[in-house]
């Protein structure tokens, strides 16, 4: 027995347990609007429920744990702080923010009971069961890619493919595959007007979502991007794209090797697939020491690889990796791919040539 590993293990399950606590904090300081209640000025728990509305005895509990789990600072008037190198993560529609992660995190916590019956059951937890958890904590699917795509998406993510922003300020034929609530392509629709945009997903309720902005849309002059619900693993080779985009949405298909095929036959000639997706390795113990993989392994096994075997799909996960990315690729017929650095540490690029390269 090594007593220095076991004393140092012991520090790590404390830690383990100590975060595990404080996220859902988090995401409650978050949805109650006390981290933003703090950005600008320190309160002791009667101001900040005064501030706030809520009641003081919870606020002052809570203010405890934020004080001794680091997120916030005590001054010496017994104020509590939120620092201002800690406040762009905690406050604001930016992307540094990760409080909203914390309520998806909640959300995916909640459907465990359903997960550990599958561990010996077999099966998956649909996403409408998931649906309903993120209802009850407040969540708002797809909230932080949507700040992530109002920072990055433009001169990030497409901006590191060459010759991309070029051809869409053009003008050409887009789909996205799996696009969720449409951010991502109003945003695109928006810095590129000449282009035509079509958003699809096979969950009528985010297309629901996405349609509902159309008014806003309208507004923004966006008449050039449009939504429908539909599966891509059916994607019909006509009408053709010259660019298919898709971020982080193919490991979650049923059948990605089916919809990567689709995406191929789909493209018009010398047209551009850009996949966004994990920047992680395939095999496990390469990713060992990434500060991010762990977080992405729980993800994907709390939501990734059980939506899809709710469905019998393939359950590749979101730690999938570039090696069986790359190899999915080929198979589906793209002899051309290139892997780019994102914006994000945790995701790549990957960029395919169609025919006619």
């Amino acid at each position: 027995m090594d007593d220095d590993r076991r004393a140092r293990f012991a520090r790590h399950m404390l830690g383990t347990l100590t975060g595990a606590a404080v996220a859902p904090l988090i995401g409650l300081g978050h949805r109650l609007g006390l981290f933003e209640a703090l950005a600008n000025e320190p309160a002791s728990s009667v101001e900040l429920a005064a501030r706030t509305g809520l009641r003081e005895r919870y606020v002052r509990e809570w203010l405890g744990a934020m004080a001794t789990g680091g997120v916030l600072d005590v001054g010496a008037d017994g104020r509590f702080v939120l620092p201002a190198e800690h406040a762009p993560l905690l406050t604001g529609d930016g992307a540094a923010n990760v409080a909203p992660s914390a309520s998806m995190l909640q959300a995916m916590v909640a459907a465990l009971p359903d997960l550990e019956r599958c561990f010996v059951d077999g099966g998956g937890v649909g996403f409408d069961r998931f649906a309903e958890h993120l209802s009850a904590v407040g969540a708002v699917p797809g909230d932080t890619w949507r700040r992530v795509y109002d920072e990055q998406l433009v001169d990030g993510f497409l901006g590191a493919v060459a010759g991309l922003s070029e051809r869409l300020a053009a003008g050409v034929d887009v789909l996205d595959l799996g696009c969720g609530t449409g951010h991502a392509v109003n945003v695109a629709a928006a810095a590129f007007p000449r282009s035509r945009f079509v958003g699809i997903d096979q969950q009528p309720a985010v297309i629901a979502t996405a349609e509902a902005e159309r008014a806003e849309r309208a507004e923004r002059g966006l008449a050039n991007a449009r939504f429908v619900v539909g599966d891509a693993a059916q994607l019909p080779p006509h009408p053709a794209y010259d660019v298919i985009t898709a971020f982080d949405a193919v490991h979650d298909q049923r059948d990605p090797l089916r919809v990567l095929r689709n995406v191929y036959e789909a493209l018009a000639p010398g047209g551009m697939f850009v996949m966004v997706d994990a920047k992680f390795s395939t095999h496990v113990e390469r990713n060992v020491g990434s500060p991010h993989a762990a977080l992405c392994y729980a993800i994907s096994l709390m939501f990734c690889t059980t939506t899809s075997l709710a469905e019998d799909g393939a359950a590749l996960g979101a730690m999938w990796g570039i090696e069986q990315a790359c190899e999915l690729l080929a198979e589906a017929g793209f002899t051309h791919v290139e892997v780019l650095d994102s914006p994000r540490p945790q995701n790549c690029i990957f960029v395919c040539r169609g025919r006619g390269v």
